[in-house]
């Protein structure tokens, strides 16, 4: 199986690769994409980021480091029949830059790793972070159908995934809500369906609910399709878009038993104008585990002029009492109730030069907690955590990025 999903991902990502290629040799994107788009069946796109940052968490439980986190995805697609293909593959190199580990973030909570929970580290992506076929056909003069299969991709919960939200575009930390709203952005074994017409969609997917184990290399960590979700959007407008989902999640935690039922809404908005944008998303989820619920509450926004970007994210996230008081003994303590953790982050970016269309940009931003009574102990009455940063985004093309994208309806 493991030799069949390579073949696969290889496919998948050597018809992307001249896109790649093509970016690094051009300084011209707008004009080499339109050559492309005139001369080829195929219309091709790229986008991606890569952010190199001194990250500096606060408390007794913090520290300091120097880390990369990065992605790079490129999209190839052209009619097909009555409809249209759509393929898409996405990596990055989080394994090497960000270690198997991940990076330091206060109170987040996650995944594995040696053996033992990952509790205030933020996981690092896979190497392989989606590989997918998509086809969209047209049903009249008014709806769609889709079908997208992918060994690696995204099902229909949750809000977009935080790396393709234009609201939180400039902002190099993952949000402390992640794993309650769109950590299955990186599933295993997803097959999708989606019915679109006018302003609602309706999507539905089956996939493997696990989540990646802590070998960040392995092209993926196959599993039977044991889990199930489903997905409404409306998008009145060009600017605003509103989803509501919800899923069963079979044990998707390799060190905590029990299965997960995940509900999410969100609302997100965009305006733009030339390279000019401001973007928000408001987005609430709810965990029903074993032994309670956990919800989770974030706001951000970004808004870009000229050359300064400034965002902001404003989360409160139930987190496991227990797990982050100490680890090792979180399974003694799995009566306690959940501790509300609340943050604010304020952060900028300058963009300081272009170099043949990539983007380049200096900025810093600080993280303030309200820390409940029963972390004081182990985190601090006011930890305060500080990212300063290099963010490096590869050009855009003439259709611009890769935002709001998601993987029943690609970008194109």
């Amino acid at each position: 199986m493991r030799t069949g999903v390579f073949v696969f991902c290889v496919c998948v990502l050597s018809v992307l690769a001249p896109a790649v290629a093509r970016a690094q040799d051009d300084p011209r994107p707008a004009d080499r994409d339109a050559a492309d788009h005139a001369s080829s069946p195929w219309m091709l796109m790229s986008d991606g980021v890569l952010f190199a940052t001194f990250n500096h968490q606060g408390g007794p439980r913090g520290g300091d480091e120097l880390k990369s986190t990065n992605w790079w995805m490129g999209m190839a697609s052209r009619n097909a029949g009555p409809g249209r293909l759509t393929l898409t593959g996405m990596i990055s190199l989080d394994p090497a830059t960000a270690t198997s580990r991940g990076y330091r973030e206060l109170f987040q909570v996650g995944e594995a790793y040696q053996g033992q929970p990952l509790v205030d580290w933020q996981h690092p992506h896979d190497l392989l972070m989606q590989a997918a076929v998509v086809w969209r056909v047209p049903i009249g003069t008014e709806s769609h159908v889709t079908i997208a299969g992918a060994p690696v991709g995204e099902p229909a919960l949750g809000p977009i995934a935080f790396m393709h939200r234009p609201s939180a575009a400039e902002n190099p930390a993952a949000p402390l809500a992640h794993h309650t709203l769109d950590s299955t952005h990186i599933a295993m074994g997803v097959l999708t369906t989606a019915v679109e017409r006018g302003p609602v969609t309706i999507e539905g997917s089956i996939f493997h609910g696990g989540e990646p184990d802590d070998n960040r290399w392995n092209l993926m960590d196959p599993g039977a399709l044991d889990s199930w979700s489903a997905r409404i959007w409306y998008q009145p407008s060009s600017e605003w878009q509103l989803q509501v989902s919800h899923g069963f999640l079979k044990k998707p935690e390799a060190l905590e038993a029990g299965d997960v039922r995940r509900t999410t809404a969100s609302v997100d908005w965009l305006r733009s104008s030339g390279d000019d944008f401001t973007a928000a998303t408001v987005a609430v989820g709810r965990n029903d585990k074993e032994h309670g619920a956990f919800h989770a509450f974030l706001a951000e926004l970004t808004s870009h002029r000229g050359a300064t970007s400034i965002y902001g994210r404003l989360e409160s996230v139930d987190t496991e009492t227990a797990l982050l008081q100490n680890p090792l003994t979180a399974d003694a303590g799995l009566d306690l109730p959940p501790s509300l953790v609340t943050a604010l982050t304020v952060g900028a970016v300058r963009d300081v030069t272009r170099w043949r269309g990539f983007e380049i940009g200096a900025g810093a931003d600080v993280t303030l907690y309200a820390v409940p009574d029963a972390l004081r102990a182990s985190h601090g009455d006011h930890p305060a955590s500080v990212h300063v940063f290099l963010r490096v985004r590869p050009p855009a093309g003439h259709m611009g990025r890769m935002w709001n994208m998601r993987m029943a309806k690609p970008v194109m």
